[in-house]
């Protein structure tokens, strides 16, 4: 996941619907691992998509850039022909590979997520993201099997994107104003934050200008705290927290913008493999949480879980509908004392 590209070239809108069918990811993917059961203590805004792609290796971190196609470098070296953007190389093909068994569409895809110039991010065509996983080795790939894999790569993206939405529209103005949103639970504050479904990335706030991704990369050796918290609840009460570890994670760098200026904020991104659906299709599970680089990235985190595991372990939506019925019962008695 997280192969984004930098240059343009018209594509229709994401995200498209996952396809149904039967091309599954090649051997060496790791969505080719056997289903393992669902990660415990994962927030349950996390998004559960369907599929699976390759990944951004760990050794080719995306630092940030503002260099447009049309200012390519001069190839004198490795570093010199890889887009700064998404660090693949700017000559990557699109062209049919040697010996493949069929062809493979050329268009790409757009994705929502805006880039620092606001422009959008794009997603490789198919044909792209065969030749890129040739040149990655991947050479016992499936060729029936690309398409799909792009559309779950595309739509596990454009999950994580949604997530990392919901955090910024509880928290861009503030601390108090996200206590405030996430105060009576999860569910109430999709609700005052108008979030419709777990893909809904529109930006309604006029006041402050939506958040951008600056730039990302793929960690997947690099274990994140909480994960690894997990693994060791797993070992030490195996019949509560068994799991399996992440098979992927990507740290995405987030521009945050409010009256007071913009800054920088990293999310990490862990993703895990659950249970699969009946019909057979694999289903995945994103953990998306602010980076704790700071005071204000563990607050976030506490100020979201801690008031929605509060609100339901004190009852709080029995709290509300009695204090509805004490309101109902107090304005009948009121409207019968006026009637005599």
């Amino acid at each position: 996941m997280g192969w984004f590209w930098a240059d343009t070239a018209p594509a229709p809108v994401a995200p498209h619907p996952l396809p149904r069918g039967n091309a599954e990811p090649p051997p060496s993917c790791p969505m080719h691992k056997k289903p393992s059961p669902p990660p415990t203590r994962l927030p349950e805004s996390a998004s559960t998509p369907q599929g699976a792609c390759p990944y951004v290796p760990p050794d080719t971190p995306t630092p940030a850039s503002t260099t447009s196609p049309s200012q390519h470098p001069p190839a004198k070296g490795l570093l010199a022909r890889l887009n700064p953007l998404n660090n693949m190389p700017f000559d990557l093909s699109n062209s049919r590979a040697a010996n493949q068994s069929q062809d493979l569409p050329l268009s790409r895809e757009t994705s929502t997520i805006p880039k620092g110039d606001g422009s959008l991010w794009e997603y490789p065509s198919p044909q792209q993201m065969y030749n890129a996983m040739l040149r990655k080795g991947y050479t016992d790939t499936p060729t029936d099997a690309v398409e799909s894999m792009v559309a779950v790569h595309n739509f596990l993206n454009e999950g994580a994107w949604a997530e990392i939405v919901g955090w910024e529209r509880r928290f861009s103005r503030g601390l108090a104003h996200g206590y405030h949103i996430c105060k009576r639970g999860e569910e109430n504050a999709n609700v005052v934050v108008g979030q419709q479904d777990i893909l809904d990335t529109e930006w309604r706030d006029k006041e402050v200008p939506p958040p951008k991704l600056l730039k990302f990369t793929g960690r997947p050796g690099d274990m994140t705290p909480k994960s690894q918290i997990l693994q060791w609840l797993g070992w030490a009460w195996p019949a509560k927290f068994q799991t399996e570890p992440p098979f992927d994670r990507h740290d995405w760098y987030v521009q945050r913008c409010d009256v007071d200026g913009c800054k920088e904020i990293r999310y990490v991104i862990d993703y895990y493999e659950g249970n699969p659906e009946p019909t057979g299709e694999p289903v995945f599970y994103l953990d998306v949480r602010p980076a704790v680089d700071g005071p204000r990235g563990a607050a976030e985190r506490m100020v979201r879980w801690g008031t929605d595991v509060w609100w339901r372990a004190s009852g709080g939506t029995v709290r509300e509908l009695r204090k509805l019925e004490a309101e109902r019962k107090a304005a009948e008695e009121a409207k019968a004392q006026r009637s005599r």
